[in-house]
């Protein structure tokens, strides 16, 4: 529970995974300004990040966009409204409440961070109090040279491997291209739908142009697929009282001949999309750079030129 906020981001899965009693510590969820507003968190020190550290003092700002509070279908109402009896830990009509690290504090009819304090209340950009569920898609292949072999990492001798990336509109920085789980959706589904909105531009496309793309996709994302990681996400935009929660999925084209087939397109939320070769370097959003080094691992592919850069407890 010690470990600092540049050693989370390295666990070992096995201590991530489904884990509901190991302690994160935020790193993202605690900068200023807020995503979007020019909002300053309440300073949280790092030893009074947990709830079960007493903090008679903490005076968190209160803070939710107007976006969310003009109520779009995606968001809830307001605590004190009228009418609004949210049902916390367990599916709440077609709304999961649920959380993937297991049962949450509700305080004064608030759910609470189960990380412990950000220095904000409310639920910022985020549409549900609690936990607000994400799908995060890992389209991978292997680096090939011109004559169609695999291209090994000159220093670690693994083979190289690559994702689909995109660069978001809203903060530039490059990320998985994933999005949230609508009410009552699949995860599979949102899945594979954030993966054609966010990377092949599907919402611009045809009918016939989108039935195309659809038969393409459809072997890829009904072969065998590697779940990586379920869980908590250090993202800016968690509050005290909303989080965002992912199941971040593998579909690797061991091939590369279905994807090489397929004309990435930015849409929706990304600015550009393109292949991105993978290693330590790479510094992309939220735990996103976290979930990359998971699929290396699962894969036997190159991560890091330095054999003992593992982060151990």
């Amino acid at each position: 529970s010690n470990l600092s906020a540049s050693c989370w981001s390295r666990l070992h899965p096995v201590n991530m995974f489904n884990s509901y009693n190991v302690k994160f510590h935020h790193s993202k969820a605690l900068t200023s300004p807020y995503p979007g507003s020019h909002i300053e968190r309440s300073q949280v020190p790092e030893d009074k990040v947990g709830w079960l550290t007493e903090w008679k003092d903490y005076s968190p700002v209160e803070y939710t966009a107007k976006s969310v509070l003009a109520r779009p279908s995606w968001a809830d109402p307001q605590i004190s409204d009228e009418g609004f009896s949210p049902k916390f830990n367990e599916r709440d009509g077609e709304v999961e409440r649920k959380s993937l690290n297991g049962l949450y504090v509700v305080k004064n009819g608030r759910p609470c961070n189960p990380v412990g304090r950000t220095g904000l209340t409310g639920r910022g950009l985020l549409g549900r109090w609690g936990p607000n569920h994400a799908a995060d898609p890992v389209v991978t292949r292997w680096k090939r040279d011109g004559s169609g072999s695999k291209v090994a990492h000159p220093v670690s001798g693994k083979n190289i491997l690559q994702f689909v990336a995109i660069k978001r509109r809203d903060c530039g920085e490059w990320a998985i291209p994933g999005g949230m789980v609508d009410p009552g959706e699949k995860i599979t589904a949102t899945l594979k739908r954030e993966f054609e909105e966010e990377a092949l531009n599907s919402l611009q496309k045809s009918p016939e142009e989108k039935a195309k793309l659809e038969k393409q996709l459809q072997k890829l994302f009904s072969q065998e697929h590697l779940v990586v990681y379920r869980g908590y996400v250090d993202d800016p935009r968690n509050t005290d009282n909303a989080w965002i929660e992912t199941e971040v999925v593998n579909y690797h084209d061991e091939t590369g001949e279905t994807m090489d087939n397929l004309p990435l397109e930015a849409g929706d939320d990304a600015g550009v999309v393109k292949w991105v070769d993978i290693s330590e370097k790479l510094e992309l959003y939220a735990s996103h750079s976290y979930f990359i080094k998971l699929v290396t691992e699962k894969q036997g592919a190159h991560w890091s030129e330095d054999p003992d850069s593992e982060c151990h407890e």
